[in-house]
């Protein structure tokens, strides 16, 4: 997994020379299930990820064009768990009992899919809008009642929305920052929408909790960036922008929301300091603590495949759980077809019926899963473990087992 000579990038961020360290295969679009009557070519890149030696930034080495990834059949709801649903209210209140506290307050939301943040600021009367370019998520907010305007956040469209509703006091996103690759208009649209005391706050996967749980998969086409705190501060500092805090969270695996000022503006908090002095005592930047993770990376792609492919000797019954974007990084790597998972169940109604990117899994219905007939539960949505394990404690009692691979191959029993 590692490369004795390393191939080089630019950096998306700075310019930097960006070095690979990590080589993921060939790989499909992740969130693209299709049909079975389906028979044009499947859209595929190659996964190699670098490190920016000047900046820090982690980033894809290949774009994937935006409109293959956010189109009007995107199949993810964020409302689909209810352990998100509570972040999001829960995120919504903090923001409007800190930031949006004027006396006209107005919140705009990069990429908020179903509007399940905004639906907390809407009840509580204050204006907002929405970006979302993903056709059918967008309806889906709408249909809250939700003001959502159908187009991708860039400079052009943020100066549009400060001609017709004035300057936010809060730009906010979630698991969307982090797919864009041209941050530079990013920025420039929060310049251009951004009031002059207003905050941009986002929250992605945590570069730290990758590394830490070596979990490989949170790499996929719409993870273009990996975020740590050394590194968006580099990318703040660029813009004119400066990271005043940070806060751990614990959900998706791990990830950090970043609070970003203008420049001068605020002073930032302790633990921004802290959390990078943190990052350099772990080395999270460094090419020697990258190679290790292609190294665990290896270990546990070979691992997987020969729990597998021994269960399938020894005539256990094996199903996957969770067709998620990131298990088509596990499954295509691992070369993980229907002879060693059939199936794999799910709740999302767009993907029941379809089968999983790359390696063609059928992806059946959730609530078929309690009358399965199933030994070994793949879990590719080992993030939500806690919320499915509970929810399907039937599997267990009846003698089921859970296969999960981060930190490394283990089975739950």
């Amino acid at each position: 997994m590692t490369n004795p000579v390393r191939p080089r990038g630019t950096c998306r961020v700075c310019g930097g020379t960006v070095l690979q360290f990590l080589d993921l295969g060939r790989q499909p679009l992740s969130d693209r299930f299709r049909t079975g009557s389906e028979t044009e070519l499947e859209y595929f890149f190659r996964l190699e990820v670098g490190a920016c030696e000047a900046c820090t930034m982690v980033q894809l080495m290949h774009e994937v064009p935006r409109e293959h990834m956010f189109h009007e059949d995107y199949p993810y709801y964020s409302s689909g768990s209810a352990v998100m649903q509570k972040h999001f209210a829960d995120t919504a209140r903090w923001l409007l009992e800190t930031e949006a506290t004027g006396p006209d307050p107005f919140v705009v939301e990069i990429g908020c899919n179903d509007g399940v943040m905004l639906r907390t600021v809407h009840e509580a009367g204050v204006r907002h809008l929405g970006f979302e370019p993903s056709g059918k998520v967008a309806e889906a907010a709408r249909a809250s009642g939700l003001r959502v305007r159908g187009d991708f956040f860039e400079e052009s469209t943020a100066r549009a929305v400060r001609d017709t509703d004035g300057p936010a006091d809060v730009i906010y996103a979630a698991n969307t920052i982090c797919h864009i690759p041209y941050l530079d208009s990013i920025l420039r649209g929060v310049d251009a929408l951004l009031a002059p005391g207003g905050v941009f706050v986002f929250e992605d996967p945590y570069l730290g909790d990758i590394l830490a749980k070596t979990s490989f998969d949170q790499i996929y086409d719409e993870h273009f960036f990996l975020f740590s705190a050394r590194s968006v501060q580099a990318m703040a500092a660029s813009s004119g922008f400066e990271l005043v805090d940070v806060e751990r969270l614990p959900v998706h695996g791990g990830e950090v929301r970043y609070t970003l000022a203008r420049a001068g503006a605020r002073r930032p908090a302790d633990r921004v300091a802290a959390l990078i002095a943190e990052e350099d005592a772990a080395g999270v930047a460094t090419l020697a603590r990258l190679d290790r993770f292609a190294t665990e990376v290896g270990r546990i792609r070979d691992d997987l495949r020969a729990l597998l492919e021994r269960l399938r000797a020894e005539g256990r019954r094996v199903a996957g759980y969770g067709a998620t974007a990131k298990s088509a990084t596990v499954t295509n790597l691992c070369g993980l077809g229907p002879d060693l998972v059939p199936c794999v169940y799910d709740t999302t109604p767009a993907k029941q019926g379809r089968l999983t990117p790359g390696t063609h899994i059928p992806v059946r219905p959730a609530d078929e899963f309690p009358a399965a007939a199933v030994d070994y539960a793949l879990l590719f949505a080992w993030n939500h473990a806690e919320e499915i394990m509970a929810k399907e404690q039937a599997f267990r009692q009846a003698g089921g087992a859970w296969i999960l691979y981060v930190p490394d191959v283990h089975v739950r029993n």
